[in-house]
């Protein structure tokens, strides 16, 4: 299948089959592509946790309306934004532009003052919605990453943030719980979803021009 034909077949899992294991190097390129996702400024605000524990994963169903994909599925990816962009953040972004590219850049440079100018005056709240946007771009990639290795994702706002910070400690690394995304394979007996048409609004009326 190329690419739109995956996009085609995904849908939200709603029954994965707790037998099948998706193997880790599939889980290291979906990763990877949420990890290669662009982001504002290049920041890269968020970060990854991946779940297999069963007992944590038992746990994070509790909080999370109790979806038997949290535990059902394989693996359990937690999108975490930043709960402030900081200077130290935000220097450490910037100081790892000019060791990677060798070479430092005046007005790269200039665009560094400019962020610890602004981002660190702004509330954290402000600050993290801001991050978490530049998560669901991560889980965007994530999420079609997965269709292309025809593994099925589920993405979920479901769940008890605060609880779910709790339970990973994500306060205590600067985290906020963002979005959960359990992946594994489909179970299609039980999942009333799997068979039923794919809707999506036409062309025509989702897609418009300005030549």
């Amino acid at each position: 299948m190329d690419l739109h034909q995956r996009l085609q077949w995904r849908y939200a899992t709603k029954k994965m089959d707790p037998a099948r294991k998706v193997p880790e190097a599939a889980i290291d390129r979906i990763v990877e592509a949420a990890r290669l996702a662009p982001t504002s400024s290049g920041l890269q605000p968020f970060e990854i946790i991946v779940v297999t524990n069963a007992e944590v994963r038992e746990r994070i169903r509790a909080i999370a309306w109790n979806q038997a994909q949290v535990t059902e599925g394989s693996h359990l990816l937690v999108f975490a934004a930043w709960d402030h962009y900081t200077p130290e953040r935000i220097n450490h972004m910037f100081d790892l532009t000019n060791e990677v590219r060798g070479f430092r850049n005046e007005g790269w440079e200039n665009y560094r003052q400019m962020l610890l100018n602004s981002y660190p005056q702004r509330t954290p709240e402000v600050n993290f919605q801001h991050a978490a946007r530049q998560a669901y771009i991560g889980l965007s990639a994530a999420l079609i990453a997965a269709a292309y290795e025809e593994v099925d994702a589920t993405p979920m706002e479901g769940f008890d943030p605060e609880a779910l910070d709790g339970i990973l400690d994500l306060r205590a690394r600067g985290l906020r719980s963002v979005a959960i995304l359990p992946v594994g394979y489909r179970q299609a007996e039980g999942d009333w979803l799997v068979n039923l048409p794919k809707v999506r609004r036409p062309k025509e009326q989702f897609v418009s021009r300005v030549d």
